[in-house]
């Protein structure tokens, strides 16, 4: 089984031809991101993926409406949008922390009939804010809608447990058996990111995410399923900045090369 690494557009600077050139020159399969609504820009954004030979990853995570109704609506609006450009999968961050469970399964359910009309797989991922916010949440979820597929974002539920999750065995575990996707963020327990996991006092976080995606990936290995990672460390605030300058205290394209390189270095040898 060959993974499969993925560049987040989140925090790039640069133009995105350029950009496209970088991320193909380092080794990445495609690119994680979220797509405009204006034709124009939108059909630029393709051309440029397609010039690189660069896989999209849809990714939704405009979940800002208290109102359910309106959310559903734009929800569909944001997937329809994604659908529309062929990505080889669309990772949502779907619902919210304060809805209902009934409400976030409607989310849910209509994701899961959008895939189903249009043959784009959509999964969900474990965010902070969202429906899968939290490890015995998710769990929860899983239990009973178990055909929900998932991109395992656990730095997340590191910060919302303030834990490295030693007393969450069994929700990470069916959480792993429904992982079709990883972000590849380390967390600590009062964040969701730590400011270098090339740094040694972030060894033991290092140490458990790394745990935790070896078991994804052997899963996938046994199953002989397709498993993708985006190495998406973050820029400001999720990467800590000094005061009164709010100069980045390390650089986030290197941190999320280093991740790339590090996992193929394990999993490939």
């Amino acid at each position: 089984m060959k993974i499969k690494f993925y560049a987040p557009e989140w925090g790039n600077t640069l133009p995105f031809d350029q950009f496209c050139q970088r991320v193909k020159a380092a080794g990445y399969d495609g690119v994680e991101m979220a797509l405009p609504f204006e034709p124009k820009e939108k059909e630029s954004i393709l051309e440029n993926l397609a010039k690189y030979g660069l896989e999209l990853i849809g990714q939704y995570w405009q979940s800002i409406e208290a109102d359910i109704d309106a959310h559903a609506a734009n929800y569909e609006k944001y997937l329809t949008n994604l659908i529309a450009a062929k990505p080889i999968f669309i990772n949502c961050q779907t619902g919210k922390d304060y809805f209902s469970f009934d409400q976030n399964e409607r989310l849910f359910g209509l994701a899961s009939s959008l895939s189903d009309a249009s043959g784009i797989r959509i999964i969900h991922e474990t965010h902070r804010g969202k429906s899968l916010f939290a490890a015995h949440i998710t769990k929860d979820y899983l239990t009973k809608i178990p055909s929900l597929r998932i991109a395992l974002d656990i730095s997340h539920w590191c910060n919302v447990h303030e834990s490295l999750l030693e007393d969450q065995a069994e929700a990470v575990a069916l959480a792993i058996a429904h992982t079709d996707h990883i972000h590849s963020r380390v967390g600590h327990p009062e964040g969701p990111q730590v400011n270098d996991p090339r740094a040694s006092e972030w060894e033991s976080a290092l140490e458990a995410h790394l745990k935790w995606w070896d078991q994804v990936v052997a899963a996938h290995q046994k199953n002989a399923t397709q498993l993708t990672i985006t190495t998406e460390f973050g820029p400001a605030p999720y990467m800590p900045s000094l005061p009164h300058t709010q100069m980045p205290i390390a650089n986030q394209w290197e941190i999320n090369v280093y991740m790339m390189e590090l996992l193929k270095a394990r999993y490939y040898g």
